[in-house]
């Protein structure tokens, strides 16, 4: 498992789908995943430390989670099975350690909540390499835009696209 760290979040201007994209710590290999609309939101009130008076359902997860004795330890995106990301959270209660299957997005939504790693498979980030040498529509606009679009350009859609 690589350790990964959110880059951003983006939107594909085609589908107006958004993107979440994770980057190593020698920012050497990015992972862009494409997410749902509420995960995104989710995601980005973490990142921009936005606290609600009322738990939202990643907050009610995370607190049950807790008050069950367990403790999240990092989330993991284990695999890539027919342009689908699978990933799992990982709890340790008591003395065992358990995987829960979830969506990437989900667990990285909730990892971000408990501040633990978020790490990815090698197996996954080889199949990001195998796909490089396909096209990539450029869609950022932002300071860093010409950077990721050359990063990006790398990559296809449809070999990468997470599926709802």
């Amino acid at each position: 498992m690589i350790e990964m760290h959110i880059y951003g979040l983006a939107l594909d201007e085609d589908s107006q789908v958004p993107v979440l994209i994770l980057k190593d710590k020698e920012e050497k290999q990015v992972l862009p995943i494409w997410i749902g609309a509420m995960e995104a939101v989710a995601i980005s009130m973490v990142l921009n430390d936005v606290r609600l008076p009322r738990p939202m359902t990643h907050d009610l997860l995370l607190q049950a989670i807790e008050a069950l004795g367990g403790e999240v330890r990092n989330v993991d995106v284990v695999r890539l099975q027919d342009n689908t990301y699978f990933a799992e959270i990982v709890v340790l209660q008591g003395e065992a350690l358990k995987r829960i299957d979830s969506r990437p997005s989900d667990a990285i939504a909730l990892g971000l909540r408990a501040q633990v790693p978020i790490r990815v498979s090698e197996e996954v980030l080889a199949h990001i390499v195998e796909v490089r040498e396909k096209r990539y529509q450029a869609v950022l606009k932002t300071e860093d835009a010409q950077q990721w679009n050359e990063i990006l350009e790398k990559y296809t859609i449809d070999d990468t696209k997470y599926k709802m």
